[in-house]
C-alpha cells in the first residue's frame, strides 16, 4: 500500500516547514503552553484584566456612569482625554515589567497591536512619551515608542520621536509619593516643534497619577497642540 508512503510525506513535509518557519507556533508567556503565532494563548489573553467599567473621560479612572470624576472637574489635566485598555494588575503588571526591564520588545508590538484595534482617534500625530537620553541608554529603548509604531501603521498616522524631549532626568515617579510626583516633573520636557492647531495622540504604557504625562501634555499645549489624547495599555486604580 501506498497510503503510509503518502502519510509519511505528508509528516516530512510538515515538520520541513515548520523547521523553515518555527515563528508559527511557540510557548505562551504565561502559562508555557501553545499560543500558535502569538505571545499569549487565548486562554491567557482572555484572562487579562481588561478596563471594562465606564471610566472618567479624561482620564481613563473608572465612575459610576462614565461621568467625569470629582478630580477632574476640580483640577482638569492638560490632556483631554485619556483611554486605557487594562487595569494595571497581575498578569498584567508582570508582562508590562518584562517588556521593560527584560527587553522582551515583542510585547511591544503585540500591546501596540491591541491599542491598534481600539476605536480610531481623530488625530493628526501620535507622539511616544519621551525618555531622558541617561534612561534611554540605561533601557536601550523607549517603550512608548515601540507601543506607537504598529498604533501609526495601524491607523495611518505620522509617529514624532523627535521633537518632544525629556531634558530633566527626574526622579522615578514610582519612587515619589503622590503629592510630590507633580513637582517632580515641573519642566522636565522640551517641545521644538510648531504644533499649532495639531490634535495628538500622547502614547505610553501606564498612567498612575498621570504627573508625566500631564506635564509633557502641558508642554505640547504650550506650542500649539489643539488636543491631546493619551492612549494607554493600562491605568493604575485605588486598591
Amino acid at each position: 500500500m501506498i497510503l503510509p508512503q503518502i502519510k509519511g510525506l505528508q509528516a516530512g513535509a510538515a515538520r520541513f516547514f515548520h523547521a523553515l518557519a518555527p515563528w508559527r507556533e511557540q510557548d505562551c508567556l504565561l502559562c508555557g503552553g501553545i499560543s500558535a503565532s502569538d505571545l499569549l494563548c487565548s486562554a491567557c489573553a482572555s484572562e487579562l484584566p481588561r478596563l471594562h467599567e465606564p471610566c472618567c473621560p479624561r482620564c481613563a479612572m473608572p465612575t459610576p456612569s462614565g461621568e467625569t470624576c470629582g478630580r477632574c472637574l476640580r483640577k482638569p489635566p492638560y490632556f483631554d482625554g485619556a483611554k486605557a485598555l487594562y487595569r494595571y494588575d497581575f498578569p498584567l503588571d508582570k508582562l508590562i515589567q518584562t517588556f521593560k526591564y527584560a527587553h522582551r520588545l515583542a510585547l511591544g508590538a503585540y500591546f501596540g497591536r491591541q491599542l491598534s484595534e481600539l476605536e480610531p482617534i481623530d488625530a493628526d500625530l501620535i507622539v511616544p512619551l519621551p525618555l531622558h537620553t541617561e534612561r534611554l541608554c540605561e533601557r536601550g529603548f523607549n517603550q512608548a515608542l515601540e507601543l506607537a509604531r504598529p498604533l501609526g501603521k495601524a491607523w495611518q498616522l505620522p509617529i514624532d520621536a523627535t521633537s518632544c524631549s525629556r531634558t530633566r532626568n527626574t526622579t522615578a515617579q514610582a519612587h515619589l509619593p503622590w503629592r510630590q510626583r507633580v513637582k517632580n516633573m515641573r519642566g522636565a520636557f522640551h517641545c521644538s516643534a510648531d504644533l499649532s492647531g495639531k490634535r495628538i495622540i500622547l502614547v505610553d504604557d501606564v498612567m498612575t497619577t498621570g504627573a508625566s504625562l500631564n506635564e509633557c501634555a502641558r508642554t505640547l499645549k504650550l506650542h500649539g497642540a489643539a488636543n491631546v489624547t493619551v492612549l494607554l495599555v493600562a491605568r493604575t486604580l485605588p486598591k
